[in-house]
């Protein structure tokens, strides 16, 4: 989790370090290696609350891998994305995701 010593949950659009499981030598994420990734849905997230009220809950939690320059390693998305990630600049997410909710 980054963003601070005492942050203990991940929202969406936050930025968390992962490690890589790629088993395929061809992938971009090697086997064990440090990356970034942003959170783009959360099961259980009470602080995503549209101002309308309304607030979306996914089936499981998802996240992004991306570089340094906050860019997606892959070239697809799968499922939708939450449309909270345009205020965090992930822009290029956004437009590679099938559905923004």
């Amino acid at each position: 989790m980054l963003g601070g010593s005492r942050r203990r949950y991940a929202s969406i659009g936050d930025l968390i370090v992962v490690l890589g499981e790629g088993r395929d030598p061809q992938r971009a994420a090697s086997r064990r290696a440090r990356c970034g990734a942003a959170v783009r849905g959360a099961h259980d997230d009470a602080r995503s609350r549209a101002p309308d009220g309304s607030f979306i809950r996914f089936d499981d939690n998802a996240a992004v891998l991306i570089d340094n320059a906050a860019e997606p390693i892959g070239t697809r998305i799968f499922g939708p994305v939450a449309r909270e990630l345009r205020a965090h600049k992930f822009m290029k997410i956004i437009s590679l995701a099938p559905e923004v909710l």
